[in-house]
């Protein structure tokens, strides 16, 4: 893993997703959050704040040693337990029907592989347990849309791997979950581009 990735990009994430809009669209997502939760693309552990006190140990897959590293503090200061894995999401180590629920925020948009996380957070999830989802992704707007297909190529060199163009409803979707809460919005004062969110919290089909 080069400089970029695992100096700058931990900082500039750090720097541009704190935003007081993102921060609520976090709190709202995980209020619902319980039990055993496994966090995928954890990064610097900006979504810790916004876990609620029913949950009672949290897994935090990251890959990025430093986005973990960033991290640390947030940990240190977290009121539950938190489990550190350096691990890709296409490979969660954990066991079968082993969480409650998995979260993934800004984070399907930037693998490589997608539909093989999407197998691994079926896998493992109990029954009933629930995957919650806040990415930003494909505008329903087709003029939108174009100018992302054509900065895609650009911000999956920036963003290291992101993608502007994934339909994250669609995604998750065909990948054998079904939602029970979906809302997309534009985050206000953020590019059209890159700014439409999907948010949602699912269940297996």
């Amino acid at each position: 893993m080069g400089w970029y990735a695992s100096r700058l990009f931990p900082w500039a994430v750090d720097w541009t997703m704190q935003k007081p809009q993102v921060a609520e669209l976090r709190r709202q997502l995980l209020a619902e959050a319980k039990g055993v939760v496994c966090e995928i693309g954890f990064g610097t552990g900006l979504n810790l704040p916004f876990y609620p006190e029913s949950v009672e140990r949290l897994v935090a897959i990251e890959p990025n040693p430093g986005m973990a590293r960033r991290a640390g503090k947030r940990i240190a200061s977290s009121h539950m337990p938190v489990e550190m894995h350096a691990a890709a999401g296409e490979h969660i180590p954990l066991a079968d029907a082993s969480c409650d629920g998995v979260v993934s925020t800004y984070t399907l948009c930037s693998i490589a592989k997608p539909e093989q996380v999407l197998s691994e957070v079926r896998r493992v999830l109990r029954p009933g347990g629930r995957f919650f989802m806040l990415e930003h992704g494909l505008h329903p707007d087709p003029a939108i849309q174009r100018w992302q297909h054509r900065l895609n190529p650009l911000q999956r060199i920036i963003g290291n791997g992101c993608h502007l163009n994934r339909d994250m409803k669609k995604l998750v979707e065909d990948n054998g979950f079904r939602f029970s809460f979906m809302e997309q919005s534009q985050i206000k004062k953020t590019s059209c581009i890159a700014g439409y969110m999907y948010m949602g919290i699912a269940h297996v089909a």
